[in-house]
């Protein structure tokens, strides 16, 4: 699979209010039928300068859910981004019914430093649901859950892969709640993989508030890939009009996700120079040569069979591969009768 070209220069926002500061989210305060610009003042750096958190909120006139879309938890993980500001810019807030909620970046402090975690070292999506009262890091994240997250009715987590990796177009959802499980199939990933919330993530901890939430991964860091944004747009798009937040539109017919019903990376017992064979979403046999690793002087050291069927989700690309490297993120497919619910779906949605 060739990777997705960059995606193109944006257009404005519709229009409304200059950025405005404000210390919480009042979403009942906000006008409606416009998009409001804030800037939430979550936290103050080592100066006590105060890091704002950019979010876009557009209310209707009519009542319905709160649906909150988040952005780059991880700095260098940009392609949620322009998913949101294409999402508001086609946005006709007098159509809306209910509340929408863009958080263009949740790790503002990692995304200035072009990182992925947070600037003490830690990553913020294994730290929720965080507390009031401690290190830095846990109390960015327990004001992003309490003062953003805490509101809504359904969150959308939007990643990429990290640095030296890439990603299919793949959605980790809890495929036993018919909530989550409807919202992933809408978006029309590439893949699927069954993944209960985990503890101390940002839809582990959401789940716990009784928040219907999924994560999608789209593509890799660092980059806006065009093909990707638009897919992910149209599918969170799909997600707004099942929900009634937006006018339902037809969905377009195309192939079934790949479901798999667990996943897992597989990773070097050795260092050296590593050569991944597959591409992304590739159905790989047991057996199959998945990497092959040689030394210094070219020569082949050894190689990494497939221990079982599956499909490629996401792959290194780094060749420098110390002891304990990543390979591939290998799923295991799931029983042909789940397509049954996907169409199931997707019929009931046109």
């Amino acid at each position: 699979m060739s990777e997705p070209p960059s995606e193109a220069p944006l257009g404005a926002l519709p229009p409304g209010p200059p950025p405005r500061v404000v210390e919480t989210l009042d979403l009942d305060s906000l006008e409606p039928e416009v998009v409001h610009r804030l800037l939430l003042h979550l936290v103050d750096d080592g100066l006590g300068m105060p890091v704002r958190l950019p979010i876009l909120v557009a209310r209707g006139r009519r009542e319905g859910p709160t649906v909150g879309i988040t952005a780059a938890l991880h700095g260098n993980e940009l392609n949620g981004i322009p998913v949101i500001h294409r999402l508001f810019r086609r946005l006709d807030p007098s159509q809306l019914r209910g509340t929408l909620v863009g958080v263009v970046a949740v790790n503002v402090p990692g995304l200035l430093l072009h990182q992925r975690k947070f600037p003490s070292g830690i990553d913020l999506n294994h730290r929720f649901p965080g507390r009031a009262d401690g290190r830095s890091a846990d109390v960015y994240v327990y004001r992003v859950l309490h003062r953003i997250v805490k509101p809504l009715d359904v969150l959308v987590d939007l990643h990429t892969a990290s640095v030296g990796r890439v990603n299919s177009l793949y959605i980790r959802a809890d495929m036993t709640d018919p909530r989550t499980a409807r919202m992933a199939y809408l978006c029309r990933p590439e893949i699927i993989v069954h993944n209960p919330p985990a503890d101390m993530t940002l839809r582990g901890a959401a789940a716990e508030l009784g928040i219907a939430s999924i994560t999608v991964e789209i593509g890799n860091p660092g980059r806006y890939q065009r093909d990707y944004i638009r897919r992910t747009r149209l599918g969170v798009r799909a997600i707004l009009g099942d929900l009634g937040l937006l006018p339902k539109r037809p969905l377009k017919p195309g192939p079934d996700p790949m479901l798999c019903s667990s996943s897992r990376w597989l990773y070097t017992d050795r260092g050296g120079l590593l050569v991944v064979d597959p591409q992304l979403c590739d159905v790989v046999k047991k057996g199959e040569c998945l990497a092959t690793m040689r030394d210094a002087f070219g020569d082949v050291v050894c190689t990494y069979p497939s221990p079982e069927d599956g499909v490629i989700i996401g792959r290194s690309i780094d060749p420098v591969a110390r002891t304990g490297a990543r390979i591939v993120h290998l799923g295991t497919l799931a029983p042909q009768p789940n397509e049954f619910l996907a169409r199931e779906i997707l019929e009931s949605s046109t």
